[in-house]
């Protein structure tokens, strides 16, 4: 077969094999019947084979027609993917994104990926709306249709929401210079559990993720907070000035911690590390969305398992 596959006559061919007939075929097309045999009659012309067996009961597919379907459905699968990604190419102009994500994941990473992903698009792309919330809002934001596209950070992904884990991140203790846990480097997950620290508010994947780690380990967090912020700048600033050990994401304390204002102290045998995961609603991310996600999948793959603060 000297030029590429006919993805018209495919197409009508995998209609008749999944509808059962010519006519359901044309239906669910939206041609007429002979528009349907004379696809699959030129394909099997170019094939040389035949694809149906023909009779006044109706047709079916020969043993080497269900064979051919087979082969091309990879085939119009990719050509549907290539559709629908040079439409949402044309409805991008001029439309908005709308997107939300928890504080980590849209301070310290979704800047440079939409950054990147707009360069690679061009004018193509649409605006990107972005707004903030902890991981339960984020979802929230995502089942009522107030954005088309979600970042969490909770260890536990919503079952109702379709999602793709992009990265993974690690909560790290840190503590003042001049803490005595600086000078050892490591905390007991029960002394931990025990001391009053600087933590996120309820609904936070930083929070839930120290909480279900120490948990598994046997030492549940005991201690009330010496404080609970809602951003992670006031984490940090709040154990900077020195009122207590804090949880950060590894990504959200590497600045202050290369510039000698913090110190990460390691939990003894324990590891909070928690996904950064993509969600939406629906099976499948909506169609305007799927470019940015893989620009994103490329990106996140360029970075460690578990981001450790140098």
């Amino acid at each position: 077969m000297e030029r590429g596959p006919d993805l018209e006559a495919l197409s009508a061919l995998a209609a008749v094999a999944e509808s059962g007939s010519l006519t359901a075929a044309a239906g669910r097309l939206g041609v007429t019947q002979q528009a349907v045999s004379l696809r699959i009659r030129s394909l099997e012309s170019r094939l040389d084979v035949v694809l149906l067996s023909r009779s006044p009961r109706g047709s079916t597919l020969t043993a080497v027609g269900e064979l051919v379907v087979a082969w091309a459905e990879p085939l119009l699968a990719a050509a549907r993917e290539f559709t629908d990604s040079v439409e949402s190419l044309r409805a991008g102009r001029g439309r908005t994104l709308r997107v939300a994500a928890s504080l980590t994941i849209a301070e310290h990473l979704l800047p440079e990926w939409i950054a990147r992903w707009r360069a690679s698009v061009g004018d193509a792309s649409p605006a990107v709306q972005l707004s903030t919330a902890n991981s339960i809002g984020v979802a929230d934001a995502v089942r009522g249709g107030t954005v088309e596209l979600g970042f969490i950070e909770a260890p536990t992904v919503p079952a109702d929401l379709g999602s793709v884990t992009i990265a993974q991140d690690e909560v790290v203790i840190v503590v003042p210079a001049g803490h005595p846990w600086a000078r050892r480097g490591t905390v007991s997950p029960e002394i931990l559990a025990r001391t009053s620290l600087v933590l996120r508010e309820p609904g936070s994947g930083t929070r839930q993720a120290l909480e279900d780690a120490l948990a598994a380990a046997g030492h549940p967090l005991a201690a009330e907070p010496a404080a609970v912020l809602s951003t992670t700048l006031g984490v940090r600033s709040t154990v900077t000035a020195g009122t207590a050990p804090g949880a950060l994401s590894s990504l959200a304390a590497r600045e202050d911690v290369r510039a000698g204002r913090m110190v990460p102290v390691r939990i003894e045998g324990v590891r909070a590390v928690r996904p950064l995961t993509a969600v939406w609603a629906g099976a499948r991310p909506p169609r305007g969305v799927r470019d940015l996600l893989a620009t994103i999948g490329r990106l996140a793959r360029r970075m460690p398992v578990a981001a450790n603060v140098p």
